[in-house]
């Protein structure tokens, strides 16, 4: 098993905390992103930097995750292509994708979008706090436990 995450977008303390979990567990984290991140210096993981352009780190995670992996994402329709595809997807505040919310997820991901470009709201996501990272850390305990059951 893999845990992938889109490094780009992923707060620091998320992926430290994926990388905590890997040290104990025995597994793999891959690092994509479109540029140059910080990478903790253990064995267990590697940094994969595409080529710049639109959804080039997307399209990179859609190809290579496979079933049975993990991938840590904010990014809604990353995130739909990736259950599609079979694979695992929670982002970094500890919400899980699945077949059963995806509908509902790209419905409010659409909604706040238009409602952004007509003015009518403002900004984006809180700050990832405490409570966020306690919320990711119960999640992908939960998560990984579930993935190792599996055949």
């Amino acid at each position: 098993m893999r845990v992938w995450i889109d490094a780009d977008a992923c707060p620091r303390a998320a992926r430290d905390l994926v990388v905590k979990f890997a040290l104990k567990r025995g597994f793999e984290v891959v690092l994509v992103a479109g540029q140059p991140v910080a990478r903790p210096n253990f064995a267990c993981v590697r940094l994969i930097v595409v080529p710049s352009g639109p959804d080039a780190a997307d399209d990179h995670l859609v190809e290579h995750a496979e079933p049975g992996d993990l991938v840590i994402c904010s990014d809604v329709p990353l995130a739909d292509r990736l259950v599609k595809k079979g694979v695992a997807a929670l982002d970094p505040r500890g919400r899980g994708f699945d077949e059963r919310n995806m509908g509902e997820r790209l419905a409010v991901r659409n909604l706040f979008t238009d409602l952004r470009e007509q003015g009518q709201i403002g900004g984006g996501q809180a700050p990832y706090g405490e409570k966020d990272r306690q919320a990711f850390a119960n999640a992908l305990d939960r998560l990984l436990a579930a993935l190792n059951r599996r055949p």
